[in-house]
């Protein structure tokens, strides 16, 4: 490894800071992250109301199981078609454009659903929400990945996942809300989609004081723009020089010397052995992290809170708790991010959900149904256990380590085809449930058991753990042993072309200025 480039990303990682405009970014993308959460989730709520199967008639109609398994089934094959036209518009027009779009096509399908008139058109926005859903699941940590500061992004990348776990709580909150709405008369299921849209068109207005990827600008010639973000995103009273604002911008600017000269079509994603690798390896991720147990503990709950004998305000709020639950502990697990590494954690995770869900299910097939409440209070209390391993341990790291897999000029595609596999696994997992609940019943958990436990040994023993890396390193981890021998030939180039300039103003930080000519 080259001298030079390993030197400065030492210096990067250990030096840097956050400062309070990269905290204004992630808070201004906060709304776009609830928007997926809320989308996905008030569809619960919504089926729940009576008010809504009334309107629509599914009491007496025959084929009332199948319009409702549609509803939910056409939100996930649209979070399977739409993040793959997500990579044309992010790379094309920008990620910020991304992000605009997915949001606008959000708040246009929350607003047909809200005022459907038959359930064909609700069924079709649906579609449109679950494309859009998963375009902004794709998005948004796109987006934050390319402006975080990298020694801290696994930690800053989870908010994230904080804010769209929120947007889970809220809708299973205002769903439980809405449950004592009795004057709404057949149109009380309406508001709570009409939110929906809300949320997407509070993320709209604040993409404009929110920066486009310093990276994406290089890609597009747009220097001096990138410098001047760069600046700002590295913005620090002890840096006033900028020095690590130009160190990156250097690292982009060569890697990006590499990138332009290789392939980055689909098709390159599955010829070229390495972006090959990293394909498999993103998209197993998100298949192992689907195949935790979470859909099993979603579908299981209800049934356990009703041969406990709750009512139906009890069986809303339970859920409701525990989610708010999972928020806490998706705040609380930011700190641990950085500090283990990445495939070791995911790993325990899927470990740890196995455990947790041996424990339910010996419960559940001992106990459910029956009278024996303490029992069944302990199947309730592990749907809470299962949350700290599910929420801290998978979905914690999710997002940096798919980011973090693929280079630029591949980020977005790469990144997309992770979440398409996430919707797909998604459609197999809650298509399959309600037969193999009614004939399996509680043995449906074996096969969340036996697939952590060995996607545990799978991730553990062959995923890299690429936290703090600079890229040429993330390279030869997977494989690209031709691009890190011409970085290191560009940077030994340089080295005989600039002064490396070391502890500039006691500070420990490296910076390149070009020879007799104008710092870079």
């Amino acid at each position: 490894m080259g001298f030079f480039s390993s030197e400065m990303a030492e210096v990067g990682v250990r030096k840097q800071k956050i400062n309070a405009y990269n905290i204004l970014i992630l808070f201004l993308l906060a709304p776009g992250s609830i928007t997926y959460g809320y989308s996905a989730a008030i569809i619960a709520t919504t089926l729940g109301q009576p008010s809504f199967s009334e309107y629509f008639g599914l009491a007496t109609r025959s084929d009332a199981n199948s319009i409702i398994g549609a509803t939910g089934g056409l939100f996930f094959v649209g979070g399977v078609i739409g993040p793959l036209f997500l990579p044309w518009i992010t790379d094309r027009f920008g990620r910020k454009w991304g992000v605009a779009i997915s949001l606008t096509l959000n708040a246009i399908s929350a607003a047909f659903m809200a005022g459907s008139t038959n359930i064909g058109e609700f069924i079709f926005f649906r579609f449109v929400a679950g494309a859009s859903s998963f375009m902004l699941l794709g998005a948004i940590p796109l987006l934050m990945n390319e402006v975080v500061p990298s020694s801290m992004r696994g930690g800053l990348v989870e908010l994230h996942a904080v804010f769209f776990i929120l947007g889970f709580a809220i809708a299973s909150w205002v769903g439980f809300g809405f449950s004592f709405w009795t004057s709404g008369g057949l149109n009380a299921w309406r508001p709570p989609l009409a939110i929906q849209a809300g949320w997407a068109l509070l993320g709209l207005p604040a993409l404009y004081w929110i920066p486009e990827s310093p990276r994406l600008l290089c890609m597009k010639n747009r220097e001096e723009e990138a410098q001047a973000i760069l600046h700002k995103l590295h913005s620090d009273s002890a840096d006033p020089e900028h020095e690590f604002a130009k160190a990156e911008f250097y690292q982009i600017q060569k890697q990006l010397h590499i990138d332009r000269t290789l392939g980055n079509s689909w098709g390159h994603l599955f010829r070229k052995p390495s972006y090959r690798k990293r394909v498999f390896l993103a998209c197993g991720q998100t298949g192992l992290i689907q195949s935790s147990g979470d859909l099993v503990i979603n579908n299981y709950g209800p049934t356990l809170y009703k041969y406990l004998g709750y009512g139906l305000v009890k069986q809303l709020l339970y859920p409701s708790a525990w989610l708010t639950f999972t928020l806490g502990m998706s705040v609380l697990c930011m700190p641990l991010i950085d500090r283990v590494p990445r495939n070791k954690m995911v790993a325990i995770g899927l470990w740890g959900c196995m455990s947790t869900l041996i424990v339910e299910a010996a419960l559940v097939a001992n106990f459910v149904p029956s009278d024996n409440e303490n029992a069944l209070r302990a199947a309730v209390a592990m749907l809470f256990v299962f949350q700290v391993f599910d929420t801290a341990f998978l979905n914690g790291p999710e997002w940096a380590y798919l980011g973090e897999m693929f280079p630029t000029h591949i980020r977005a595609k790469g990144y997309c085809l992770a979440m398409s596999m996430l919707a797909l696994v998604n459609i197999v997992y809650t298509q399959a449930a309600p037969v193999a609940f009614a004939n399996a019943g509680w043995k449906y958990y074996l096969l969340f058991i036996l697939l952590p436990f060995f996607g545990g040994i799978i991730v553990w023993v062959w995923y890299p753990d690429t936290r703090f890396l600079p890229l040429e390193e993330i390279a030869a981890m997977f494989g690209d042993q031709d691009e890190v021998a011409i970085y290191q030939a560009e940077i030994e180039l340089d080295r005989t072309t600039h002064t490396i300039v070391e502890d500039h103003h006691g500070k420990g930080v490296t910076t390149v200025v070009e020879n007799r000519q104008s710092s870079v």
